[in-house]
């Protein structure tokens, strides 16, 4: 089997094995997660030493007749803009099955329902036809679906419905979107490739270009989430068990900024005129975000909101329509997948000693707990974007970017990055710093397996701030070729 495809599928195979195990059998079931997790994970790091970096060409490409009839193809390869986050995804999937090693209830289902939302999450950005890339899509609400609803606090209902409700509804426009050009060459395909080939052969105006734009526009900015089509995130993301919430925020909200990057190369006109419309959003979604974060004492809450700060931050880059604002954009998706994922692992780590997310509970952890301190500082400072960590390098570019095309706009953006510093270091002081609670005088340190989990997060938040080529070197060519459709 090609290795795409192997990475791929891999989970699925996993879910079989899994649905055929006794229920009573919690490590095996666990094994098994954490076997299919890994081996995907080492397949796609493996591609990182046979990756052509000078070439913007899809690289391991396959491609065989699905439905020949429609145009349907199964397709698949990846290129500078796909192939770091099939990265991604495979290291927050396997941070996050770690995380799971916790649950309880109900394990078997649990580890089905998540190795099918790693697959799905794969095959969207491995995808190279567009209608394989919506059915992956459209798999990827139904585990996470479940995985709120039965897993989740409280209100899990209702965050687990919004959360359906909103991204099918997102999801009728992209398909109007997908049909649209489909229709539009005479040979109907929905090969990504052969779509881009039929646009600059066919000469598709900027009159066609805008309607499909925007419906997929609101498919993928409800995923993002772009305002006003936020409203379904912070209450998924907090009601979502902490593993969940990993792969919610580190991954799930990034297919919808994958796609808007992906649908620019076919509909480079449409992503133009409505440019200043991104730049607008981007820069609302920074500040309201930011704000919304400040004002939370719990913790889960405040990440959750800074989430759609962060990615506002991408909706800026993809707004610049240059190579460095482009550049900004996904490194941003890669750092924010990396830091909030660690950020939503150390919250829930903190939650399952003391029972509370309040940060007005806690104070002077780090006389008690100094290697969960030290780590959660270290998230919090990353996410802020302070110089040497790597969020830092992701938000200079998008800043240039968005100068460059849009002056003195972008900073706003810059008043952004200042709240966030505001209610990062507000954390750090209020829980690790001053006199211990002596509420919490038997407060346990992180334990090995929490270790495993988080560690490597926080070695990628230093070391993509100091050698951030590591990650740009993957990404520069193919976005320096995106970038040259725009006029």
């Amino acid at each position: 089997m090609p290795i795409l495809s192997m990475i791929t599928w891999i989970p699925l195979a996993g879910v079989v094995i899994v649905l055929f195990l006794p229920r009573q059998n919690l490590k095996l079931i666990q094994g098994v997660a954490l076997a299919c997790a890994t081996l995907s994970l080492v397949l796609a790091w493996s591609l990182l030493y046979s990756f052509d970096r000078t070439t913007a060409a899809l690289q391991f490409t396959e491609q065989r007749e699905w439905i020949p009839e429609l145009g349907m193809t199964y397709a698949l390869g990846v290129d500078g803009l796909s192939f770091p986050l099939v990265l991604l995804t495979t290291l927050m999937g396997l941070v996050a099955i770690i995380a799971s090693l916790g649950i309880t209830e109900r394990v078997k289902a649990y580890f089905a329902w998540f190795l099918l939302l790693e697959l799905a999450i794969l095959g969207v950005f491995v995808s190279q036809d567009w209608f394989l890339f919506y059915v992956f899509w459209e798999v990827s609400l139904v585990p996470m679906f479940f995985l709120i609803g039965l897993w989740g606090g409280e209100r899990r209902d209702a965050a687990a419905m919004s959360f359906f409700l909103y991204t099918l509804a997102g999801s009728i426009f992209m398909l109007l979107g997908i049909i649209a050009v489909y229709l539009k060459p005479d040979a109907h395909t929905f090969n990504m490739q052969e779509l881009m080939q039929a646009r600059a052969r066919d000469g598709w105006d900027q009159a066609f270009q805008i309607l499909p734009f925007l419906a997929f526009f609101l498919g993928f900015a409800v995923k993002i989430p772009a305002f006003p089509l936020h409203g379904w995130l912070p209450l998924a993301h907090v009601e979502a068990p902490t593993p969940v919430s990993i792969v919610l925020s580190g991954l799930l909200l990034k297919l919808g900024a994958y796609g808007l990057m992906r649908v620019s190369g076919l509909l480079p006109l449409g992503l133009e005129w409505f440019a200043p419309f991104l730049m607008i959003i981007g820069l609302v979604n920074i500040m309201y975000g930011a704000l919304l974060a400040w004002r939370q004492t719990d913790l889960k809450a405040m990440v959750a909101f800074s989430s759609i700060d962060h990615m506002g931050f991408v909706l800026v880059g993809i707004a610049a329509l240059n190579t460095i604002g482009f550049t900004g954009a996904l490194m941003m998706m890669l750092t924010h997948g990396i830091i909030t994922g660690a950020l939503f692992f150390l919250v829930g780590v903190i939650y399952e000693r003391a029972h509370t997310r309040e940060m007005t509970e806690f104070g002077g952890l780090m006389a008690r707990a100094p290697t969960y301190s030290v780590l959660m500082s270290l998230a919090l400072l990353a996410s802020m974007g302070l110089p040497g960590l790597a969020q830092f390098v992701s938000e200079f570019h998008v800043l240039v970017g968005a100068f460059q095309r849009w002056g003195l706009y972008a900073v706003i953006a810059g008043a952004g990055i200042l709240v966030t510093a505001a209610y990062s270091l507000r954390v750090i002081g209020r829980m690790f710093m001053g006199p211990l609670n002596p509420k919490w005088a038997d407060l346990k340190d992180m334990d090995r397996r929490e270790l495993v989990a988080v560690v490597p997060l926080a070695v990628l938040m230093v070391a993509l701030g100091l050698f951030p080529s590591l990650a740009l070197g993957l990404m520069n060519t193919t976005l320096t070729q995106m970038t040259a459709l725009f006029r």
